[in-house]
């Protein structure tokens, strides 16, 4: 392999980045890329039955990490409240501290609209973060400035408001470990609101229908950003 990039994928809550971008994850990782899932919370107060919030915390921890295990990736969950996630200068400035910690190539993070605050916090983050790490007028930590190449938004069906897919990634070779690392969390498998693992399981195949292959996962450009000049296609995705 010629070219080795870092992927840093930036999600919500714990589950979030398995659900949309776990098969794609895979797929970089086991090419030998270098793939970290940022978690900014947990995702802890959809506590199942008789558990308390950090109790559940916990858990979603221990999940997080046996799903990474699975997919090959590293995996970061920080301590923002569920719920409570803000785009301010402190959590940006805390995000751009770890870009310039893990000199990531690309970042892949929620779309722009949500039915749920922390998952429209995200890409604010993310994009303010990017800036900020680049910007060598920022001392952050004695931390060198680093800019990453681009930003990608990935799928979920809690952020459908104006997503069009861009990109269609051939996942097939990946989905059953993708399906394998998504039933280590108790809410995919449990959740009495919502049928996570039946609907992602389903929109794979539809995903990998209209892309004309078996499995895929979708992946858009910011808007604005979705013009590539050059004399050749992107490096990234594959």
């Amino acid at each position: 392999m010629t070219d080795s990039y870092h992927i840093l994928a930036v999600g919500a809550h714990c589950g979030d980045l398995e659900l949309q971008v776990g098969a794609i994850a895979h797929k970089y990782a086991k090419a030998g890329h270098r793939v970290t899932f940022l978690h900014m919370t947990a995702g802890e107060k959809g506590t199942p039955p008789d558990m308390g919030v950090e109790t559940y915390r916990q858990q979603k921890i221990k999940e997080s990490k046996e799903a990474a295990k699975i997919l090959g990736v590293e995996t970061i969950t920080l301590d923002y409240k569920d719920a409570e996630l803000k785009a301010n200068d402190e959590t940006i400035t805390h995000v751009a501290k770890i870009i310039r910690e893990l000199k990531p190539d690309f970042a892949l993070t929620h779309w722009v609209h949500s039915m749920h605050p922390d998952h429209e916090a995200c890409p604010q983050i993310v994009e303010a973060a990017w800036l900020k790490a680049a910007l060598p007028g920022f001392e952050i930590n004695g931390l060198e400035p680093h800019g990453m190449k681009a930003m990608y938004h990935s799928e979920n069906w809690e952020d459908m408001h104006g997503y069009e897919p861009d990109l269609y990634i051939d996942v097939s070779e990946e989905f059953d470990i993708y399906l394998e690392a998504l039933s280590k969390y108790w809410f995919i498998m449990n959740s009495s609101s919502f049928r996570y693992y039946d609907y992602y399981r389903a929109l794979g195949t539809t995903r990998g229908c209209l892309a004309r292959v078996k499995y895929a996962q979708t992946l858009k450009y910011p808007t604005g950003m979705n013009v590539i000049k050059g004399p050749e296609l992107p490096k990234f995705p594959i």
